[in-house]
Order: structure tokens, then C-alpha cells, then sequence
């Protein structure tokens, strides 16, 4: 029962970002707002413990979400035949940008948490 209320907080939640979405004309889709709203509603129990026993629901049978997209990819062979190079290529280069930002902000990030405590030490020395 608490799985399926969870599921019902999703629902509820991206449905509000699609009507935000198109309702205030943002550049984001409905879904993406609706994540943001569910990452501020994460924050009360009421909303946390419903989406975690939905959340591990899912992921629970994650692999069978897989199958229409296989299904979609044997049905369009074809054409993954015909542009599958490009489309690994896109994919390989995305993947490593992604990773490289990634890299660099935690790196950034890093270096400007050991730059504060570095202050900090300073300061109780002095």
C-alpha cells in the first residue's frame, strides 16, 4: 500500500511540473520540474517513505523496463544499422564529456573544501 502511494506522490508531482512547465512557458520539460518538486518534497517523511518503498519497487524489476526498448530497437534495425556508428560515436563522446565535467567539478570542489579548512586552521593558530 505505501509503494503505491509512492507511486501516486511521482505521478502527482510530474503532472504539477508538466502544468508548470507549459503553464509558465520554462524551457524545461514537465518532467525535469517535476523531478525538482520531488527533490524539495524528499525532504518531509510523508512524502520520503512512500517514494523509497515505490523507488525500491522498481527498482526491484528494473530490468524488465529494458524490454520495450529492445523491442523498439529490433523493430528499427534498420536504421540502427544504417547510422549505429554515429550513434555509438554520440554516445561514447557524451558519456566522456559527462565524465570529464564531472571530474573537473569535484575536483573544483575538492580543492575549495580543503582551501576552507586550510583558513580555518589558520585562523585558531593566530
Amino acid at each position: 500500500m505505501n509503494g503505491l502511494r509512492g507511486l501516486g506522490w511521482l505521478l502527482v508531482l510530474q503532472s504539477m511540473g508538466e502544468l508548470l512547465s507549459r503553464g509558465l512557458s520554462l524551457p524545461l520539460p514537465g518532467p525535469v520540474v517535476g523531478m525538482m518538486l520531488l527533490l524539495i518534497a524528499l525532504r518531509w517523511a510523508v512524502v520520503r517513505e512512500p517514494v523509497s518503498a515505490c523507488a525500491n519497487y522498481l527498482l526491484s524489476h528494473l530490468s524488465l523496463l529494458f524490454v520495450p526498448v529492445g523491442v523498439g530497437v529490433m523493430t528499427h534495425l534498420s536504421i540502427v544499422s544504417q547510422y549505429g556508428g554515429r550513434m555509438l560515436l554520440v554516445l561514447v563522446i557524451s558519456t566522456l564529456i559527462g565524465l570529464a565535467v564531472t571530474a573537473l567539478l569535484l575536483n573544483y570542489l575538492w580543492r575549495r573544501d580543503d582551501d576552507s579548512n586550510n583558513t580555518d586552521e589558520q585562523r585558531k593558530h593566530v
